[in-house]
């Protein structure tokens, strides 16, 4: 059976850590898919979903094993439907533990066949979020610092 994981976010934008953290499950792995999921509490993407699926697939170019999919409801109904047996997530802070362990747990309850895995991120992108990215972008700094190489923010 191929090990698949679902790396869920709205990826909005790409990161530096975001980028990173799939490179580094790449091989332990056969497929990861970005999903980008429509958050019912994050409804104002800046950036359109087209941008941000043409960025992943831009930054995962040469990686056959990434693929990126949309999707709406329970990130662990999407991980059926694509056999998926892994949940991986990028972990920055104690914060994002407390917050992602919680979410982790219920998500064993739902589906007992579905794990989680967690992969830390590197030290130089501890400090970087979507959020920060999109703040620097609005408010006219180099977001280009912050995303992979070649992405081109605009909205």
């Amino acid at each position: 059976m191929k090990k698949i994981a679902i790396f869920p976010g709205s990826f909005d934008p790409i990161t530096k850590g975001h980028e990173s953290v799939v490179k580094r499950a790449l091989p332990l792995f056969d497929k990861i898919i970005i999903a980008i999921g429509n958050n019912s509490e994050k409804n104002d993407s800046l950036f359109p979903l087209k941008s941000r699926i043409n960025w992943i697939k831009q930054t995962f170019n040469n990686k056959p094993k990434v693929e990126v999919k949309e999707y709406n409801g329970l990130t662990i109904d999407f991980c059926k439907k694509m056999k998926a047996g892994f949940i991986l997530r990028g972990l920055r802070t104690s914060a994002d533990f407390e917050f992602e362990r919680a979410i982790a747990q219920t998500n064993r309850f739902l589906a007992k066949n579905i794990e989680t895995i967690f992969i830390l991120t590197t030290p130089e992108h501890t400090s970087i979020t979507s959020t920060i990215v999109r703040e620097v972008f609005k408010n006219g700094g180099d977001a280009s610092l912050f995303v992979p190489k070649g992405i081109i923010l605009k909205k």
